[in-house]
């Protein structure tokens, strides 16, 4: 079996093992990535994949999270995702490599046919069913617009990131894998006690929740308090995992997606 092969939704408990046990060789380092980001290839019982490993050496230093846990956080991500249902997440987890402990997450290929579902696109050609974000012009002065196709995929997507205060929802960070279905990336700003939403997918902001995502919020409700919450506080503090059954409550009793802070910018930067 190799990486095509390997579909983290239909294979996740196979993935999870290839990710904690296989063989890991590196192949290069995204060099766009503010943390150190490595890709790799995992090897066991003749499977191979391509993974993201992102050791906690290589974390930089940031003055609201504390130090050494952005990698737990990646992984956390993948445990509130998995238990939405929705599997928005690839398959992660913590473990020791060529630098050390570090977040190794399955990679997605997207398939070089797949159409961007959000982006820059000029201000006067918006694509139908689009959410306008945020205004810019290029180095021309022509006017674009940052937008999000209104895709209930993505929908799902935002309601994952209020639920675990996600910081850095970069439009880059959105994944169209091979089965057609969209995965999000680059979580480890994730789960702070303060409110830190930060994302591209502001389409929503104020309308109603679906009926789905009331349900899913309701599941996360339940577990919380016991086998899930106890999963988290491996990675996350006491308080860390408060906050986000508190947010999940919130977001139960509003029933409507988050607005934007008018305390802290609402879009990361850059965007994409």
């Amino acid at each position: 079996m190799t990486s095509s092969d390997l579909q983290p939704r239909q294979d996740g408990e196979a993935a999870l093992r290839l990710l904690r046990d296989g063989h890991l060789d590196l192949e290069g380092r995204l060099v766009e990535a503010s943390n150190t980001t490595l890709r790799g290839v995992l090897t066991l019982d003749g499977v191979t994949a391509r993974c993201v490993y992102k050791p906690v050496r290589g974390e930089r230093p940031l003055w609201d999270f504390p130090d050494g846990t952005l990698a737990g956080r990646e992984v956390c991500a993948y445990v509130v995702s998995r238990a939405t249902g929705w599997d928005l997440v690839p398959p992660t987890v913590l473990r020791d490599g060529p630098f050390g402990p570090g977040s190794c997450q399955l990679w997605i290929d997207e398939p070089e046919e797949a159409e961007p579902l959000v982006g820059f696109v000029p201000a006067d050609a918006l694509p139908p069913r689009w959410f306008p974000i945020a205004a810019a012009r290029d180095d021309d002065g022509t006017p674009y617009s940052l937008a999000h196709a209104d895709d209930p995929r993505l929908a799902r997507l935002a309601v994952l990131d209020a639920v675990i205060n996600n910081a850095d929802r970069k439009g880059g960070h959105v994944l169209l894998g091979p089965d057609d279905r969209i995965y999000g990336v680059d979580h480890g700003v994730s789960f702070h006690v303060e409110e830190k939403l930060r994302t591209v997918l502001w389409g929503w902001a104020g309308r109603q929740l679906p009926a789905d995502a009331v349900r899913m919020l309701d599941g996360l409700a339940g577990q919380l308090p016991g086998a899930l919450g106890a999963e988290l506080a491996e990675h996350l503090t006491i308080r860390e995992v408060a906050e986000l059954a508190a947010r999940v409550d919130r977001l139960r009793h509003t029933g409507v997606f988050p607005q934007p802070s008018q305390d802290w910018p609402a879009v990361p930067w850059p965007p994409m």
